[in-house]
This record gives C-alpha cells, sequence and structure tokens, in this order.
C-alpha cells in the first residue's frame, strides 16, 4: 500500500533548516582552527587573556630582576677582584714591615731613607713634630709643635697617670660591662661585656695594646666615674703646664681630646715617672685568661721590638687625628723625646721615627754632633 505523495513530501522550510544546522556545525568546528592563530600572535596582558597574561607579566618581571642580578654580581667580582689584589699588595708590605724593621738597611731604600742627612734639617710627613734631648733640654727638631690637634690614643697615658694617682688597688678585679662599649667610633674590641680582668691587667691592654675597652672600664672605676676621671685628667694637664690641652674621653676616641706636639713633651716626661707605664708601654706581648679563653694581645708599636733602646712609647690613631707616635728612648748614647702628629700613612709615622733617628746618628752635620761635636765616635760618618 502506498502513500500520497502530498505525506512524503519535505517542506522546503525545512530543508532550509538543515542547511542552516549543517552551516552552523561546520563554522563550529573551523572557528578555533581559524582564531587560535590570531590569538596567539597578541601580547599576552592581563586585561586581554586574564590570568595567563598576568603569569606571563610575570615571569618577563621576574627575568628582567634576575638579569639585573647577574649584572650587579659580575660588577661585585670584578670591584672584589681589584680590592683583593690590592688587599694582596698591602698585607706583603704589612708582612715586610714587620720582617724587616724601619731602621734595616733593605729597606732604607724602599722608605727613602738616606745615609747621609743635608745639613739644613729633616722633612717628616707629620703634620706636626717635636725632638728634644732630655739631658740638655736642647730641641733638636721642631715642626708645627704649637699647633693644636687632636690625639687620639696618646691620651690614655694622661688616663695612666691619673689611675696611679689614685693608688687602687691592682689586684681588683674588674668586670667588663656594656657601658665600656665604644657607641662613637664603634670601634673593635675583644674584651665582651661580662669578662673579668685585674685593674693591672686593663691597664697593661690599654698601654700596650691601646684597647678602649679597657681604658674605658679603668676610668669607670676612677673615684667619682668617668667624668670625675675626665675632670683629673684636665687638672693634670693644668699643673703640668699642658696650656693647649684638653681631654672630652679617657680613650682618645673623641677628636675633642687635643694637644701640642711640645705640650705631649710634658706630659711623656710626666708619664716617665711611673715605672708600671714604662713596663706596660714596652711589653712585646701579653696573654690574659677570661672564661676559659686566652686572649693574645701584642703591642701596636713594632719598634719596641726592633732593637730600639725604648723607656715609652704609645701609638695612636684616629681618622681626624691621622697616626700618631711618641717614643721615649735613648739615640746613639742621647735620651730624647719625639712626638709625631697627623702622619698619613699606615707606617709613614714609623719611616718618620727612623728619618730622625738617622737624622740624629753620629754624621757630619748631624743634630747630636752640632749639640756635642766633641763626642762624636772616631770613623762614624
Amino acid at each position: 500500500m502506498s502513500l500520497p505523495q502530498s505525506l512524503i513530501r519535505i517542506p522546503a522550510s525545512f530543508g532550509r533548516v538543515l542547511r542552516g544546522l549543517s552551516f552552523g556545525v561546520c563554522f563550529a568546528w573551523l572557528a578555533p582552527c581559524l582564531l587560535l592563530p590570531a590569538a596567539a600572535a597578541q601580547p599576552a596582558t592581563p586585561a586581554l587573556h586574564g590570568r595567563r597574561g598576568a603569569a606571563a607579566a610575570h615571569r618577563a618581571l621576574r627575568e628582567r630582576m634576575r638579569m639585573r642580578r647577574v649584572e650587579a654580581a659580575r660588577r661585585h667580582r670584578r670591584r672584589t677582584a681589584h680590592a683583593h689584589h690590592r688587599m694582596r699588595r698591602q698585607v706583603v708590605y704589612r708582612h715586610l714591615v714587620h720582617r724587616h724593621p724601619v731602621h734595616h738597611p733593605a729597606r732604607r731604600h724602599h722608605l727613602g731613607v738616606s745615609r747621609r742627612v743635608h745639613a739644613a734639617g729633616l722633612a717628616v710627613d707629620a703634620r706636626s713634630a717635636y725632638v728634644v734631648d732630655v739631658d740638655s733640654g736642647a730641641v733638636l727638631l721642631r715642626k708645627r709643635a704649637d699647633v693644636v690637634r687632636p690625639i687620639a690614643s696618646l691620651t690614655k697615658l694622661m688616663l695612666a697617670s691619673v689611675v696611679l694617682d689614685s693608688h687602687p688597688s691592682m689586684s681588683q678585679v674588674i668586670r667588663i660591662t656594656d657601658d665600656d662599649i665604644d657607641r662613637l667610633k664603634w670601634s673593635r674590641s675583644r674584651l665582651e661585656p661580662g669578662m673579668a680582668f685585674t685593674r693591672r691587667e686593663l691597664l697593661n691592654l690599654a698601654l700596650m695594646s691601646s684597647e678602649n675597652r679597657a681604658a674605658h672600664a679603668l676610668a669607670r672605676l676612677y673615684p667619682g666615674g668617668v667624668a670625675a676621671c675626665v675632670a683629673a685628667m684636665n687638672r693634670k694637664a693644668r699643673q703640668l703646664g699642658m696650656l693647649h690641652t684638653i681631654y672630652l674621653d679617657p680613650t682618645g676616641l673623641n677628636p675633642g681630646n687635643r694637644s701640642t706636639a711640645a705640650d705631649l713633651t710634658r706630659l711623656v716626661r710626666a708619664a716617665a715617672a711611673y715605672p708600671l707605664i714604662r713596663e706596660f708601654t714596652t711589653d712585646r706581648s701579653r696573654r690574659v685568661v677570661a672564661r676559659g679563653e686566652t686572649l693574645m694581645y701584642r703591642n701596636t708599636d713594632h719598634l719596641v721590638t726592633d732593637g730600639w733602646h725604648l723607656e715609652l712609647q704609645k701609638t695612636g690613631f684616629i681618622n681626624e687625628s691621622g697616626h700618631c707616635l711618641i717614643l721615649d728612648g735613648h739615640m746613639d748614647g742621647h735620651h730624647v723625646v719625639v712626638v709625631l702628629l697627623g702622619d698619613p700613612g699606615g707606617y709613614a709615622d714609623f719611616a718618620d721615627a727612623e728619618h730622625i733617628r738617622v737624622w740624629l746618628g753620629r754624621e757630619p752635620g748631624s743634630a747630636f754632633a752640632a749639640l756635642k761635636p766633641d763626642a762624636a765616635r772616631p770613623g762614624q760618618g
């Protein structure tokens, strides 16, 4: 039985619907293939691609920061290599200084120390210099001796004098405290708060190694405290005739501690009257024990080990003062005091001392020869 043609005929509108659906399905499949290359070509920004763009921007930022760190590390290596090269040269130089003293013949040419000095005088690098023959009182060398300058740790000679004037017990145990820490220059120290030493040990370290915490502890235990100690130092300076000298602290770290080379000559002669000051300033080294630990200290002045006949010495340095040096000893049979202030280099003060020693030697035209011409030794020239 066959159906009528009117029942199996597909309407034209339905065919158009089918063709439309087919076209839509094809477009849905082809659209990603057409749009993905264009999307990949656009920059990945947060505005266009949300989280994915933000992550890409973050990765780019991290890469730029990494490259900056790499470049900074490269510059640091170059600077470090240059500094290490300079440090090696300096270490070698310092080693030679200790191995061959400044008066050693092998170093005379290097330091510019001539064997013959012109009779007209002597040029030293120190900003101020004063050399006196103790026995005769004659001034052998004078350079800006009345100019007031910072004196750094040369201060400790006056500190030791007033401490000993108070006649304290040298066996009294003194404990280092936080008050002894240097908060002006933040200088280093191996004396930690809580360590305990006798007053004798602290005085030794203050004079021999210029230990600042030891010096401050001595002033702190002075009758009346640090302020009374500084007042006593200024009072003693006036008694000695040091009219251009002032002390603001007991260690010398304060650049307001000032004096002249001529004034310090008076201090040297007064300090030399104390046997402990003479002994401690010329000690070569000292071991002290604290908390079961042995600490080794050496003299800041290597001239005490280099054949100089010293009765007293003291070094000093802060940036404002330059390198300072005091020597009280015997040179070529004469008792002399040497004061040097404001030397520019690390070993310039020791080199100046050697220049002076050569200049004071028994050579024609030397200061000693002019002082006592008949005392020159035969065969020296």
